[in-house]
C-alpha cells in the first residue's frame, strides 16, 4: 500500500484530527489513498472498509473516535517475543514459513473471531490464519523475511484485543478467571431478580388501586436500586461486545441485548420519577439472569466439545529423569522438558509418560499409546524402535535418545494438526457466520418499526414489545450451529484414532461416493520382505542386495524397509529421489538406478533381460551406467481388516478403487483378494492426478487414502483426503485427515459419522431458522413479556448445543 505523505493541515480521514508530520499510514477508499494519523486508525477504518461498511464514512455526522496509537512500552515488550529462542516452545518451521499457536484474550462472540481474522490477514507476510471459537485459539502462518510476530500481536492490540503465545497453564488460568467472573455476575443478577420479584408479584396480584401510591412509589425505588447493579455490572460484557462492534461499523449479537437493556431500565426509571407509565425491572432483572445463563451454559459446553485438543496439549510431562554420563553411570537427575535437546538420554520408568520422541536403547516393554491412537492394547517395544511423546510406559524400565523435542515432536504435530481443524471454517460455517450479521441488522430495523406501530396503536404496550423482539431472536444459535458440531465431532473422532486435521473434511467425508486406495503402505501393512534375488552376470547375491540397500537407506517409501538390516558394502552419495519411479546414486564413484523395471531402464541407458514370471509380489531392477545387474521379488502382508473395509464400503453404496505404482501382477493379487473392481498398477505420480481429476469431472467425490511421497498431491487433490498414521510427514500434511493407528476399518466408520455430523448440523440449522422465524412474528404481535423472550432466546442456543454434544461421544464401533 502505498503511502501518504501529509501536509499542512490535513486531516485524518477516520478521525478528523491532524495527522502530525512526519506520520505516514494510508487507508484505502474507493480507489484512493486516504491519510491516517496513527496505526490504530489506518486498521479500524480499513476494518470497515473492507468488511463492505465503506459507505459509513459518506452518510457519518461527525468524525469517529481516533483509535489510541499503541504505548511505546508494549511495543518494546511485544518485540520480546521475536527472540529465536523464545519462540522455540510454541512456534514450528513448516518449509519457509514459521507457524505459531496464540491464544486472543477479549472475544466474546462470532463477530471477534472475524475481526481478529480480518486483521491479522492484513498484516504483510502472514499466510494464513484461523481462530477456533470454542478454545480461542489462534493458528498463524507466516513469512519471516516480510514479517515478525510482534508485528502480528501488535496488529491485535490495535483493534482493543490481546494476543499472546499459547501456553496451556495462562490459558486454564484465564478462563478459570473468566469462568470466576461469569459465576459472579450470573449470581448478582440472580440475587437481584430473587429481589426484585418480591416487590413485582404484589403489584401483579393486588387489584388495581389497593396498593397506596406512596408504597407502590417506595417499590419501585427499591427495584430500581436492586436492578442497578444488573444493570451496571452484570450486563457490562454485552456493552462492551456491542460498542466494539459499533466502533468498527458491525452489528454483533449483543447489540440488541445491550438496547434493550438500557432501554426498558431508562424507561422504567422515567416512569418510576413521573409516576406515568409502567416499570420493566422484574423484566430486566430476569432477563439478563436467563442470558447469562445460557451464556453460561454455552460457555461449559463449549469447553467440553475442544477438551480433546487441551487433552493432547496435556500429555507431555514437565520433568524427565535425565542420564548425563550413560553409558558410563546411570545416575540420573530431574529436568524440565522443555530443556531437552535432541541426543539427551532419559531413563523413563514404569508408569511414567514419555516426554519426548526418542529410540530406545536398552530394555524392553510395553507402551500404552491409546491417547494417541485410540488403541487401547499396548504395543510391544524393545531397542531400536521407536516411542513418541506422550505414550505411556506400562511394564519395564527404557532407556531412550531424545529425536524430537518440542514442536518438531509427532505430538506437537498432532495438535497443530487438529487445531487447524478446528480453526478452519467449513463453507456451511461462514455462510451461518454472515446470515447471523444480517440478521442483526433486520432485527435491529424489525425492532424500530415493532415500537412505532404499537406507539401509534398502543403507547403503554410499544416498549415492552419492542424489547421483545429485540430479545427473542436468536442470531447465536444460528453462528452456533455448526462450529459446536464439528469441535464435537472432531474431538471425538480423534479419542478413536481419526484425526481431522482441516475443517472441511467432515462436511466433506459424509457425501464421498469413490474411495482411492494406494496399495504398498496402505491396503499391505508396508512391511515388504525380500522373497528371492534374481542376480545377474558376475554379480552375486549378497553383492546385488548390498547395492540396492545402499540406495533405499534414502528412501522413505515402504518397500525401503524391506533392507532396512541388509549389509552394505559402501555407502550411497549423491542420491536423488524420483517419486513413483526409484533412486539414483553413486556407489564408490559409480552410478546406479534402482527401482521399477522402466525407471532403471531410461536412467541406466541399457535393455533389460526378460523379467522372472512372478504375479504376487514387486519386482526391483538393480543397474548400473550400461550394465543390468540383477532383479529383487519383494512381496508384502494385506492389512487384516483391509478386505472388511472393502465390503463395508461396498454396503454402503461407494466405489473402491486402487492407484499403485506397483507391478500390474502385485496390484492385479490385492485387488482380486478384496474384491476392488477398478483397479491401475505402474502408474506415476502423474498419472494418479490424472485419474483423480478423471473420477471428479464423471461426477464422483473422491476420498483417497495414502501413506507415501507420491501419494502427497493426489491426496491434496482429493475432495478428501486420509493418510495413513505410518506414513510419510508429507502425505500427513497433504491429507485432510490422518488414521492415527492405521486401522482402515476406521474408514467406513468415520464415513458413517460425518454423515451423522452432517445431519446433525442441518438439525441445528433448521431449529434455529424455525425458532427465528416463528418467534419473531409472535413478539411483534405482542404476545410476548420479555422476560419470556430472554427465556426462549437462551433455550434456543442452549438446545442447539445440547444436541451438538450428542457428538461428543462416538458411536458404536468406533
Amino acid at each position: 500500500m502505498n503511502a501518504v505523505a501529509p501536509s499542512v493541515d490535513v486531516r485524518c480521514f477516520h478521525c478528523g484530527e491532524s495527522v502530525p508530520d512526519g506520520v505516514q499510514f494510508a487507508i484505502r477508499y474507493r480507489q484512493r489513498n486516504e491519510p491516517a494519523c496513527c496505526a490504530g486508525c489506518q486498521a479500524v477504518a480499513q476494518s470497515i472498509i473492507d468488511a463492505g461498511l465503506d459507505a459509513y464514512y459518506t452518510q457519518r455526522e461527525q468524525p469517529a473516535d481516533r483509535a489510541a496509537p499503541l504505548p511505546d512500552a508494549l511495543r518494546e515488550q511485544l518485540k520480546l517475543y521475536d527472540d529465536p529462542q523464545l519462540q522455540a516452545g510454541f512456534v514450528a518451521n513448516d518449509g519457509e514459513l514459521k507457524d505459531a499457536a496464540l491464544m486472543i484474550e477479549g472475544i466474546t462472540c462470532a463477530a471477534c473471531i472475524w475481526l481478529n481474522e480480518r486483521q491479522i490477514a492484513r498484516v504483510p507476510g502472514v499466510a494464513d490464519v484461523s481462530i477456533n471459537y470454542t478454545s480461542h485459539r489462534a493458528r498463524v502462518r507466516w513469512n519471516p523475511a516480510l514479517t515478525t510476530l510482534s508485528a502480528v500481536l501488535e496488529a491485535v492490540s490495535a483493534i482493543g484485543y490481546r494476543a499472546l503465545p499459547y501456553d496451556r497453564a495462562r490459558q486454564e488460568a484465564t478462563q478459570a478467571k473468566a469462568r470466576k467472573s461469569a459465576l459472579f455476575r450470573l449470581w448478582v443478577a440472580g440475587l437481584s431478580m430473587m429481589q426484585v420479584m418480591m416487590f413485582a408479584v404484589p403489584v401483579y396480584l393486588a387489584p388495581a388501586g389497593e396498593i397506596e401510591p406512596r408504597w407502590l412509589s417506595l417499590m419501585n425505588w427499591a427495584s430500581c436500586v436492586l436492578t442497578l447493579p444488573v444493570v451496571v455490572y452484570s450486563s457490562w460484557p454485552f456493552y462492551v461486545s456491542a460498542w466494539r462492534d459499533l466502533r468498527r461499523g458491525r452489528t454483533g449479537m449483543d447489540l440488541p441485548v445491550g438496547i434493550s437493556v438500557l432501554l426498558a431500565f431508562v424507561a422504567s426509571v422515567y416512569a418510576t420519577i413521573t409516576h406515568h407509565g409502567e416499570v420493566y425491572y422484574d423484566s430486566v432483572s430476569m432477563f439478563v439472569f436467563l442470558l447469562l445463563t445460557g451464556r453460561y451454559l454455552e460457555s461449559q459446553a463449549r469447553a467440553k466439545a475442544g477438551a480433546a485438543l487441551e487433552q493432547l496439549a496435556a500429555l507431555i510431562p514437565a520433568f524427565a529423569h535425565q542420564l548425563m554420563d550413560y553409558p558410563k553411570s546411570r545416575t540420573t537427575h530431574e529436568a524440565a522438558v522443555t530443556r531437552l535437546v535432541v541426543g539427551d538420554v532419559l531413563l523413563i520408568k514404569p508408569g511414567e509418560t514419555v516426554p519426548a520422541d526418542a529410540r530406545i536403547l536398552e530394555g524392553e516393554s510395553q507402551v500404552n499409546e491409546a491417547l494417541l491412537t485410540g488403541e487401547g492394547l499396548p504395543v510391544d517395544k524393545r531397542p531400536g524402535d521407536r516411542v513418541t511423546g506422550g505414550t505411556v510406559n506400562t511394564a519395564s524400565p527404557l532407556i531412550v535418545s531424545v529425536e524430537k523435542i518440542g514442536q518438531e515432536s509427532r505430538l506437537a504435530s498432532i495438535v497443530r494438526l487438529l487445531d487447524r481443524a478446528l480453526a478452519e471454517k467449513p463453507r456451511i460455517a461462514q455462510l451461518a457466520d454472515r446470515v447471523s450479521g444480517y440478521f442483526v441488522a433486520v432485527l435491529l430495523v424489525a425492532a424500530a418499526i415493532t415500537w412505532l406501530y404499537w406507539h401509534l396503536h398502543d403507547p403503554v404496550h410499544a416498549l415492552p414489545i419492542a424489547v421483545a423482539v429485540l430479545v427473542i431472536s436468536c442470531p447465536c444459535a444460528l453462528s452456533l450451529a455448526t462450529p459446536v458440531a464439528l469441535t464435537a465431532a472432531t474431538g471425538a473422532l480423534a479419542r478413536r484414532g481419526v484425526l481431522i486435521s482441516r475443517g472441511h473434511a467432515l462436511e466433506t467425508l459424509g457425501r464421498a461416493t469413490d474411495v482411492v486406495f494406494d496399495k504398498t503402505g496402505t491396503l499391505t501393512l508396508g512391511e515388504p520382505r525380500i522373497r528371492k534375488a534374481y542376480p545377474l552376470g558376475d554379480i552375486d547375491e549378497a553383492a546385488l542386495l548390498g547395492g540396492i540397500a545402499a540406495l533405499e537407506r534414502h528412501s522413505e517409501h515402504p518397500l525401503a524397509r524391506a533392507f532396512a538390516h541388509t549389509p552394505c558394502p559402501a555407502e550411497a552419495r549423491d542420491v536423488v529421489n524420483h517419486p513413483g519411479g526409484g533412486l539414483t546414486g553413486r556407489i564408490e564413484g559409480v552410478q546406479y538406478a534402482v527401482g521399477k523395471p522402466d525407471f532403471v531402464r531410461l536412467h541406466a541407458h541399457v535393455q533389460p533381460p526378460p523379467p522372472p514370471e512372478s504375479k504376487e509380489g514387486t519386482l526391483l531392477a538393480l543397474a548400473s551406467d550400461g550394465k543390468w545387474l540383477g532383479w529383487v521379488l519383494l512381496t508384502d502382508t494385506l492389512r487384516p481388516d483391509a478386505a472388511a473395509t472393502v465390503a463395508m464400503l461396498k454396503s454402503r453404496g461407494v466405489r473402491t478403487h486402487i492407484l499403485s505404482g506397483d507391478a500390474a501382477g502385485a496390484v492385479e493379487s490385492v485387488a482380486r483378494e478384496l474384491g476392488i473392481d477398478h483397479w491401475q498398477a505402474g502408474v506415476s505420480p502423474e498419472d494418479k492426478l490424472a485419474q483423480l481429476k478423471l473420477l471428479q469431472q464423471q461426477g464422483a467425490r473422491v476420498l483417497m487414502v495414502g501413506d507415501g511421497v507420491n501419494d502427497a498431491p493426489v491426496l491434496a487433490a482429493a475432495n478428501v483426503s486420509m493418510a495413513m498414521g505410518a506414513g510419510a510427514d508429507i502425505a500427513h500434511a497433504s491429507g485432510d485427515a490422518v488414521l492415527l493407528e492405521n486401522r482402515l476399518s476406521r474408514i467406513p466408520e468415520a464415513i458413517a459419522f460425518a454423515s451423522r455430523t452432517r445431519r446433525i448440523i442441518r438439525e441445528n440449522l433448521l431449529w434455529a431458522l424455525l425458532y427465528n422465524v416463528v418467534a419473531l412474528p409472535v413478539a411483534m404481535a405482542g404476545w410476548v413479556t420479555p422476560w419470556l423472550a430472554s427465556a426462549g432466546m437462551a433455550a434456543s442456543s442452549l438446545l442447539v448445543i445440547l444436541n451438538a454434544l450428542r457428538l461428543a461421544r462416538a458411536p458404536r464401533g468406533l
